[in-house]
């Protein structure tokens, strides 16, 4: 019996409904594996199920992307073994912990050149990367895109990315330090939209035509934006909620600002099966490996600081990626 130190929420709001405790952890059951978590993401999903933003069953647990170690195997689990290095991105949640049972089919080795912190800032939001750019978005060499938030964590590797294939990247950011963020990770064009009317920036940049594809992971706060920066016949991926919810969306404004298209993805639409776990995956291990793409882990924090590390993301006081460490 392993006993493990466990994040609990009994009910939705800020980040003192984190709670821990002790728990019993039982053998893993057929087709599981235990893992012993060392390094712990941070994703402001995270915020969203503490909140209640995306409901989940109560009481829940917290996190669903960590690296660690198995240390137990269940019956029937083969392609893994005791003693290996692992990851995990989920769906499911409960990674923050010091370690947990989950299906073996939601984890994967690490390779030896990817250590544990940089996975647990990776897969994630490497995934999320990988999918809209590759396979929602579908960005070609010689396209020229918006990319809010550029300095986040998955605004990062999103710069990084399109930057690789070809693209050019117009990042939006909120502060100078920011800025020199997006731009190391490759932004061709730094707008600061606290300050500058960035559609009017957009068109400018683009002869005013706009942009093809806008990557949004903002939301309500950035929506008019993004409907006023998009080309004709543009697309918006709306991938998050940091500004809030989107809402009551009128078809007639897609008509009015150039028959606009628009979709709301989610990571698991996109990785549902086995198939496309493996190479998504593997993509985005070669896109690191060429240097492509890199986390900037901008905050670490002990895994019992969880609330802390919240109230900062949400604060927008971090840049990159944050970490929690067991």
């Amino acid at each position: 019996m392993t006993t493990a130190r466990v994040a609990r929420i009994e009910r939705t709001g800020g980040p003192e409904v984190i709670q821990w405790v002790d728990i019993d952890l039982p053998p893993p059951g057929p087709g599981e594996v235990t893992i012993r978590n060392t390094v712990v993401g941070l994703n402001y999903i995270d915020t969203y199920h503490r909140s209640g933003v995306y409901p989940i069953d109560l009481p829940g647990g917290l996190g669903s992307e960590a690296a660690g170690i198995i240390v137990a195997l269940g019956k029937g689990v083969d392609g893994v073994a005791v003693g290996d290095r692992v990851g995990t991105f989920g769906p499911a949640r409960g990674a923050y912990a010091t370690a947990r049972n989950l299906p073996a089919a939601q984890v994967f080795p690490l390779p030896d050149s990817v250590d544990d912190r940089t996975a647990a800032a990776l897969l994630l939001k490497g995934c999320t990367t990988e999918f809209l750019v590759e396979r929602c978005a579908k960005v070609t060499a010689g396209q020229t895109v918006l990319v809010h938030a550029a300095a986040g964590g998955v605004g990062q590797l999103l710069t990084g990315w399109l930057t690789a294939i070809g693209a050019t990247v117009i990042a939006t950011v909120s502060t100078g330090e920011k800025a020199t963020h997006a731009s190391a990770a490759g932004a061709a064009h730094i707008l600061f939209y606290k300050t500058e009317d960035v559609a009017a920036r957009v068109r400018d940049l683009t002869d005013g035509q706009g942009v093809p594809v806008v990557f949004d992971g903002i939301g309500g706060a950035t929506w008019p934006v993004s409907l006023a920066s998009a080309a004709r016949r543009g697309l918006i991926v709306s991938y998050g909620n940091a500004g809030g919810v989107v809402d009551g969306v009128n078809l007639g404004i897609l008509a009015a600002k150039g028959s606009l298209f628009v979709t709301r993805p989610t990571l698991f639409d996109y990785y549902a099966t086995a198939d496309e776990r493996a190479a998504g995956i593997a993509r985005v291990f070669a896109m690191l490996d060429s240097g492509a793409i890199r986390p900037d882990i901008g905050r670490a924090f002990a895994l019992e600081d969880a609330a802390a590390a919240h109230r900062a993301l949400e604060a927008g006081e971090t840049r990159g990626s944050t970490v929690l460490v067991v």
